[in-house]
Parts: C-alpha cells; sequence; structure tokens
C-alpha cells in the first residue's frame, strides 16, 4: 500500500513507517503533520484510486523527526584561456519526516462524477455548435481579406516593370550635343 502526496511543493510516493527527507518545512522537532493532498492511493487490495487533482478525505500524517542539511552540492565555473574560475558550495536545508498514518476514505464523489459526465457529452455539443459556426466563417472572412492584397501584390509587379523599363529607353536614345 502506498500513496502519492504532495509535501512542500514536491510529490513523493510514501508508505508507513518510511523515513522521508523534504524541503525545510516551518515545524518544531517532535510535532506531527497531517498533508491533505493525495494524488493518488493503492489500497490493500490493489485497487489504485486516482485523484482529480486530489482525492478527497485522504490524508498523510508525519512526525518532524530532526532539521537537518542536506549534502553539499559544489558550483565550479571557469573560463578557459581566461585565467578566470569560481568554486562554491551549496547545502540544502531538508526536514525529516517519519510517516506515521495513511487515511484512506471511500471516494464518495466518484458516483456522482460518472453521472455529470454522462450528461456532459450533450452540453459540450451545445457549447461546440457555435464554435462550427465561427470556424466555418472564418475562412470566408480570411479570404474576402486576402483577396485585396493578391490583386494588389499582382499589380505591383506591373508598376515596377514600367518604371524600370523608362530608364532603358532613355539610355538607348542618343544623348544631344549642343
Amino acid at each position: 500500500m502506498y500513496v502519492i502526496v504532495e509535501i512542500a511543493g514536491l510529490q513523493y510516493k510514501v508508505q508507513k513507517d518510511q523515513r522521508l527527507y523534504v524541503n525545510r518545512l516551518d515545524a518544531a522537532e517532535g510535532k506531527t503533520l497531517s498533508f491533505d493532498k493525495v494524488l493518488l492511493a493503492e489500497d490493500k487490495d490493489g485497487k489504485v484510486n486516482v485523484g482529480a487533482p486530489v482525492i478527497s478525505d485522504a490524508s498523510v500524517g508525519a512526525v518532524v523527526e530532526a532539521h537537518v542539511k542536506g549534502d553539499k552540492v559544489i558550483i565550479f565555473k571557469k573560463k578557459r584561456r581566461k585565467g578566470y574560475t569560481k568554486k562554491t558550495g551549496h547545502r540544502q536545508m531538508m526536514t525529516e519526516i517519519r510517516i506515521t498514518s495513511v487515511n484512506l476514505s471511500a471516494p464518495k464523489k466518484a458516483a456522482t462524477k460518472e453521472v455529470s459526465e454522462k450528461a456532459a457529452p450533450k452540453a459540450v455539443a451545445k457549447k461546440a455548435a457555435p464554435k462550427a459556426a465561427a470556424k466555418k466563417a472564418a475562412p470566408k472572412a480570411a479570404a474576402k481579406k486576402a483577396a485585396p492584397k493578391a490583386a494588389a501584390k499582382k499589380a505591383a509587379p506591373k508598376k515596377a516593370a514600367v518604371k524600370k523599363a523608362a530608364p532603358k529607353a532613355a539610355a538607348k536614345t542618343p544623348a544631344k550635343k549642343a
């Protein structure tokens, strides 16, 4: 039996009597905590219950064992051929917790969701109809907008050809000597 629970913004797969290191929690050592954001749970029978987004009435109990620092992470920066090196380190503040209980309850809202999902396709079809009509009208409007632009593009090369031809004609005529 396990659950996936969200603790301090991160998701953990936990079981009863498991020790876990999480980001620093604002709780004194020895204090009991309860986490309500249970995202997935597998019960003793092997059934998996997935929350949407969380499982209601499910919680995980834990006890704060200690506040510790994590392993050192070394940050090394170097720019080659420049003589630049910089070495720093970081130790994340962590809290060690022990999972004491996993409380699951029967999902009562799942049955009501199934009924609403059966009624949902009718509502979705009604909402989709105006969108479909708008999509059909959109290509016609786009074609009307594109037609003047296409006509302008076709007319532009003709004007340019006339302008280019005029200087060539002037160059062919001999200049009058005065």
